[in-house]
């Protein structure tokens, strides 16, 4: 958001905390923001004991959804886009 919009952090965060549906606090707790990227298909980071699902988003697909939450391009999913015609 700093980069593609040209925001300060604290712009960033909150932009980010309002298209997640989440306070600012809420951004920094590991506990919420793990319900809520399983939520919202946006990936996870797995730990140790932390089990992933067969429909768990991973790699290329969390991309997509996090760059479409978020209304922001992203490098990998442009490129994948132009490559398959615009399809994805």
């Amino acid at each position: 958001m700093q980069i593609t919009r040209g925001m300060r952090l604290k712009q960033a965060k909150e932009h980010v905390a309002q298209k997640l549906g989440v306070s600012l606090m809420d951004l920094s707790d590991p506990v919420v923001m793990l319900d809520v990227r399983k939520e919202r298909g946006l990936g996870s980071f797995t730990e140790a004991g932390e089990i992933l699902y067969i429909d768990d988003p991973v790699g290329l697909e969390a991309k997509f959804h996090i760059a479409e939450l978020l209304g922001i391009p992203i490098n990998s999913v442009e490129r994948f886009k132009a490559m398959t015609g615009g399809r994805g």
